[in-house]
């Protein structure tokens, strides 16, 4: 009985801190959580931010995975202003068209629409209406892969522009528990003309199959690119399905 249990027992799949998302999937009836701050510094929109998020995954099918972008909380200082804000919600879906193994790449895309703005300053890739992402993950000679491409809706008063992104996370685990990530994202910035592009660093340490603790920065790269960012987090997948399989 023991031994069974430990064999199924889920195990989380987190997505956070890196800007990639996993093509693969949570395990199918469990709600996965994913919880961090995210401290922020000079800003073309901020000089500084300090915002809660919170994702919550639910697949469905292994094909199928449901998700609600939050961040319940976010103090910003911008120029003599600080207030606090409820920021923005995001509600999408993702879903698998090949599953990978190995080296062959699994292959995914997912839509997101912003469902609520807070009005919260934003970071300098900004805050999509809608979103199209092209996602590809596998594994290479020991290093995990997630690569995205993003297509997205920017909105500005009445005006309206197409916002292109791409992203490569590289990951490697280390001393069994451990795993480092190193990315390269960019996304183009419509209204402003320009590009933001930023380098990401993230350190996490699988407490269990079901909970991951991370932490790591981003630094950008270009003049309109928000200069710093830091991360301290966790994944969490409840342990109890949430019903029965088929």
């Amino acid at each position: 009985m023991a031994q069974s249990a430990v064999v199924d027992e889920p195990e989380a799949n987190p997505g956070r801190p890196t800007v990639s998302t996993p093509a693969t999937l949570t395990p199918v009836g469990y709600l996965q959580f994913e919880t961090g701050f995210v401290p922020a510094h000079h800003s073309p929109e901020f000089s500084s931010r300090f915002g809660l998020d919170e994702v919550i995954k639910l697949a469905v099918s292994p094909r199928l995975e449901f998700l609600a972008v939050t961040e319940p909380i976010a103090h910003f200082t911008a120029g003599a202003t600080s207030a606090n804000r409820v920021a923005d919600i995001f509600l999408g879906a993702q879903a698998v068209l090949y599953h990978g193994e190995g080296a062959k790449p699994t292959l995914a895309v997912s839509y997101f629409h912003r469902a609520y703005d807070g009005g919260a300053p934003e970071f300098d890739y900004g805050s999509p209406t809608n979103s199209f992402l092209i996602l590809a993950s596998a594994d290479v000679k020991g290093f995990h892969y997630d690569a995205n491409a993003f297509f997205t809706e920017m909105e500005q008063g009445p005006a309206r522009r197409g916002q292109f992104g791409q992203s490569l996370t590289i990951s490697h685990p280390f001393l069994k528990r451990f795993t480092l990530s190193g990315e390269i994202w960019h996304f183009t910035q419509p209204f402003l003309r320009s590009n933001a592009v930023g380098n990401l660093w993230a350190l996490s340490y699988t407490a269990r199959k079901n909970l991951v603790l991370d932490t790591g920065f981003n630094h950008g790269l270009t003049g309109t690119s928000t200069r710093w960012e830091a991360f301290i987090g966790f994944t969490y997948l409840l342990p109890r399905r949430l019903w029965k399989p088929q």
